[in-house]
């Protein structure tokens, strides 16, 4: 969508809001020895208490209320008997609708003990965000953050997964234009004023080519290389974009 009012502003900011203390309420109680369902259920519960609904089960009956993605799961995990175990990264991608707005945010984390190599993926997925961020201003090609975030990831060594691009949103969880990862030429729609996109760089250790598992929803790499991804919702503008979902 496009920012055409202040009352889109308002509403946007507000489920951005609830979406974003929706994923660090869940992030905050991550526990080893606790499942994927039960770490669903906090999110499921914070989002009612919010009066939003989930996206993913909104658009698309997804089996869960947020999709959490551990290791070499890319993205759209579904929540259940899987426990978190000490050391695993694990992925929390939340999105939800309110009034007819929709927002959508996600991050990665390492449960202790730390390894350096899963925090190093960590905080380059991080350090590719905040140049995306940094890139994405009206008047230059969507390309242009691929860019961005490709230099990010390759001075890092690692790859992106270009299968799982950000995403228009704002009056629906996906909606165009689509914004590639990595430096597509053809990208070259310019960024208007306005504008709500998503930009989530996902970063991998391995090729970053992925593949849907049996269960039809979750995405993992085929060469079982750990994915780290760090998502926000925003707004374009002339200057440095509003953030959505920062909170």
């Amino acid at each position: 969508m496009s920012i055409e009012s202040q009352e889109d502003i308002i509403a946007l900011m507000k489920i951005g809001r609830i979406v974003g203390l929706t994923l660090r309420h869940m992030l905050d109680q991550v526990r080893p020895g606790m499942s994927t369902a039960e770490l669903d259920a906090i999110g499921e519960a914070f989002l009612k208490s919010h009066g939003a609904r989930s996206a993913p089960i909104l658009a698309y009956n997804f089996p869960g209320y947020t999709c959490i993605s551990v290791n070499d799961e890319a993205a759209h995990g579904i929540p259940g008997e899987r426990v978190i175990q000490p050391g695993d990264l694990v992925n929390v991608d939340v999105s939800a609708e309110l009034n007819g707005y929709w927002a959508d945010n996600g991050a990665s984390m390492v449960v202790p003990p730390i390894s350096p190599e899963k925090q190093r993926l960590c905080d380059f997925a991080k350090k590719a965000l905040e140049v995306a961020i940094d890139t994405a201003r009206a008047g230059q090609p969507i390309h242009a953050v691929g860019r961005a975030i490709e230099n990010v990831a390759r001075s890092g060594h690692y790859s992106t997964i270009r299968d799982l691009p950000g995403h228009g949103v704002g009056r629906h969880i996906h909606e165009k234009p689509s914004i590639p990862n990595y430096f597509e030429r053809r990208a070259n729609q310019k960024l208007t004023e306005g504008l709500v996109i998503t930009l989530e760089p996902f970063l991998s250790t391995g090729k970053g080519r992925i593949k849907t598992d049996p269960d039809g929803w979750t995405l993992r790499t085929t060469d079982h290389g750990l994915v780290a991804q760090y998502e926000h919702t925003v707004i374009i503008t002339n200057d440095r974009p509003i953030l959505v979902t920062a909170i």
